[in-house]
Parts: C-alpha cells; sequence; structure tokens
C-alpha cells in the first residue's frame, strides 16, 4: 500500500510556507481591516431600526434557515468524512471503469452526487422555509433543475481539479507539491475570471439596463469615482426570488456589475442608486481580483499541507489508497477540501466583512447621502428577512457582510463626521 514514492517533505513545507506568507502579507497590504477611519463600528440598537414584530419575524424565518444550514454543513461533512477517511469511497471508485482519468471523472460525480443527495432533504426544507415566508417564488421544477446545474458546475469545476493534482501527482511524485501549489493557484484565478461568463448564464438571463434616468446616473456616478464601467446589467433574479441584491463578478475584461431587475422595481431610483454605489466601490478596488489572488494562495498553501499528509502512511491505509496518484483517491480529497474549506471560513469571512464595509463606505462618500444608505439598509433588511442580530459564532463563522445594524451604524457615524 505504501511502497509509491512519497512526496518530499521539505518541498511540501517550502510551499505552505512561502504561500502563507504570501497570504499574510497580501492580506495585510490590501484588506480593510478598518472600517471607518480611526474607531470602530457601533451597531445601532434593533429597536431604533425595526418594530418589535419586524426583529422576531426577521429571527424567526433566519433562525430556521441558519438551523437548516446548519445541519446540511453538519451531514456534508459526516458523508464526505465516510467517504474520504475510510475505505468506503476508494472502494466505490475503484469498481468504476476506464483508465484512471476517467476513475477520477466518474469517482468525483458519484461522490459528489452521494454528497448532493444526502444533503437534499434538508436544501429541500430550507426551499420550503423560503417559499412560505414569500422569499422565493420558484416553481420545484425550477428549483431541482438549478440543484442539477449547481452539480454539474461543481462536477466539471472539481473534476478539473482533481485531473490536474492526481495526473502531477503520477507524473511527479516527488515534487507535485510544487506543481500543484501552482497549478491551484492558476485554476483558482482562472475559475474566477471565467465564471461570469461560462456558469453565471446558466443560471440567470442578463439584459443591459434600459436607457433612463437611473442608468444615466449610475454612470455618471461611475465616471465620478474613475470606475470604468461599460454597462449595468440586470438578472432576471424575480422567477426565482423576492429579495433584492446586486453584486460585481470576474475581473479584468470579464468583470460585470449587475443588479436583480427585483431590485430596480423594489426600492427608490436614489436607493437603488446607494447599492449600485456600493457595488462600484468594489470595482473601483478590485475586490474581486484581491480575493482571487487570496484565494489562490490559500489553494497552493493546501497544496503545501497535502503533501506531509499524503507521505503518513496511517492516512492512506486508512483511506485505501497508496498515493495522490491512486484514482482511488478521490474520496480523500474531496473530504480534505469539505473539513478544509469549514476550517478557513472563519479567515474567508473575517476578510469579506472588511471588503464589504469599504463598500459601504465608498457607497457613502459617493453618494453623500446617509439618511437614503440607511433606509436603504432597512429595506434590504426586510425584504429578506435578515436576522438583525444573528449569534455571534455564526456571524463570526459564516457572516460575509457586516450586519444590518453594523452597516447603519456606520453610516451614521461616517455621516456625523462629515457634518
Amino acid at each position: 500500500m505504501t511502497d509509491a514514492p512519497r512526496p518530499s517533505l521539505w518541498l511540501s513545507v517550502a510551499v505552505a510556507a512561502v504561500s502563507g506568507v504570501a497570504f499574510v502579507v497580501v492580506a495585510a497590504l490590501v484588506v480593510p481591516w478598518h472600517w471607518i477611519p480611526g474607531g470602530h463600528v457601533h451597531a445601532v440598537p434593533a429597536s431604533d431600526v425595526f418594530s418589535t414584530r419586524e426583529i422576531a419575524r426577521g429571527e424567526h424565518v433566519s433562525g430556521m434557515l441558519r438551523h437548516a444550514a446548519w445541519a446540511g454543513i453538519a451531514v456534508t461533512v459526516v458523508v464526505a468524512g465516510l467517504l474520504g477517511f475510510t475505505r468506503l469511497g476508494s472502494a466505490v471508485v475503484s469498481r468504476l471503469p476506464g483508465r484512471w482519468w476517467a476513475k477520477v471523472v466518474l469517482g468525483c460525480l458519484v461522490l459528489t452526487g452521494i454528497g448532493t443527495l444526502a444533503s437534499l432533504p434538508l436544501a429541500v426544507r430550507a426551499q420550503e422555509v423560503e417559499r412560505s415566508a414569500g422569499l422565493s417564488r420558484q416553481p420545484w421544477g425550477g428549483w431541482l433543475d438549478d440543484r442539477a446545474i449547481d452539480l454539474g458546475v461543481t462536477w466539471v469545476f472539481t473534476s478539473v481539479a482533481l485531473l490536474v493534482v492526481v495526473g502531477l501527482a503520477r507524473r511527479a511524485p516527488r515534487t507535485w507539491p510544487l506543481w500543484g501549489a501552482l497549478a491551484a493557484a492558476s485554476l483558482a484565478m482562472l475559475g474566477s475570471f471565467v465564471y461570469p461568463v461560462l456558469v453565471e448564464p446558466l443560471f440567470n438571463d442578463f439584459t443591459p439596463m434600459k436607457a433612463g434616468p437611473l442608468r444615466s446616473d449610475i454612470l455618471a456616478l461611475a465616471a465620478r469615482e474613475h470606475v470604468h464601467v461599460d454597462d449595468v446589467l440586470v438578472a432576471d433574479a424575480s422567477r426565482r426570488t423576492t429579495t433584492l441584491n446586486a453584486y460585481v463578478s470576474g475581473y479584468g475584461s470579464t468583470r460585470r456589475v449587475v443588479v436583480y431587475d427585483t431590485l430596480l422595481t423594489g426600492l427608490p431610483q436614489q436607493e437603488v442608486e446607494a447599492v449600485v454605489a456600493h457595488e462600484l466601490g468594489h470595482a473601483k478596488h478590485d475586490d474581486v481580483l484581491t480575493g482571487t489572488v487570496l484565494g489562490a494562495l490559500g489553494a497552493a498553501f493546501g497544496l503545501g499541507l497535502l503533501g506531509p499528509l499524503m507521505a503518513r502512511p496511517v492516512v492512506l491505509r486508512r483511506s485505501g489508497v497508496t498515493s495522490l496518484g491512486d484514482p482511488r483517491v478521490v474520496g480523500l480529497l474531496l473530504a480534505l477540501s469539505v473539513v478544509g474549506s469549514l476550517l478557513a471560513s472563519p479567515v474567508q469571512n473575517t476578510i469579506s466583512r472588511a471588503i464589504e464595509a469599504r463598500a459601504d463606505r465608498a457607497s457613502l462618500e459617493a453618494t453623500h447621502d446617509p439618511e437614503t444608505f440607511i433606509a436603504m439598509q432597512k429595506q434590504l433588511a426586510l425584504r429578506s428577512l435578515a436576522d438583525p442580530t444573528p449569534p455571534r459564532w455564526s456571524q463570526f463563522w459564516f457572516g460575509s457582510h457586516p450586519t444590518t445594524l453594523q452597516r447603519i451604524g456606520m453610516a451614521e457615524q461616517l455621516g456625523s463626521a462629515g457634518r
């Protein structure tokens, strides 16, 4: 079981050390750790913004969705662990037909599909909550289609990554930690670049925003903020959801600013402009590129750590594989990815919250209208039935944005400082 050449330990440690230090340096230099200049954000009391009934409904609906999400994560971790940290996953892959690369691709589909099916009842429960609360208007057929497309996208992206890593381990069993880290970083950069043009159209149709005062104001705002925007795209999100949203994706030539069609009909023009100003803040600071670079360094760091792990006979024996070049390793790699992503979530989301806070600040500085910003944040929270005071540990671990009360507090502090 363990006669295959082991990866170089010193090379693995060097890859992990270099990529880890690079991650820390880049994060220290480009992440806006101070949300507002010269102080901390003070969240406003929930009772100052929402009625008792609004608070109770947000806590109730968000609580049910959180519980379903937490349970889904637990099921995913348990299933991935059973398939990856025991011989069960390797036994499944060994029975698949074809050469090593076919086993990797088919094994990725089968094992990912098992995980998806195991957590499907909890996803159904979350969808039931959203439908009963009026957050979702998507028919069950369309919802299942989206789950199938999501599984297909995950399978394709994951299969490519696994083929590259396993293939490199077969070609260079001693030095694959270096080549794998470079490949993982490159794939992360490429994936973020092509995602807006290859994946997003699978879920939504996008059309340019219609000519009119709103489009003219947005383009004028972008010009004042020195953000190059060819156009603002509108996604047909209303066929799925009633929530209001906008986002920036891609970087370089694939960067796009997208608003939900629900946003255009659900908010007054000034509040829509405040939302878009937030997204322009992301574009102005190249936040998607920043996140992609940090993700690429994180992927390289993970490949560096994988070297010493794959050199341990006990890990290989329990998983039923001989080396990283063994196609039966698919289950182990998927399990490590699930656990690694969960453990990395606090770091990832701490960075995300800081970047989102800077985009909020950019919106306030661009519009000079904290009252409209506060009204917009309140409406976004009400339409999404957000919990104004989520559990602290949950917000720390899973919260990708500041809370509504923190964002309103920031607007009040910056508004007071500007007067």
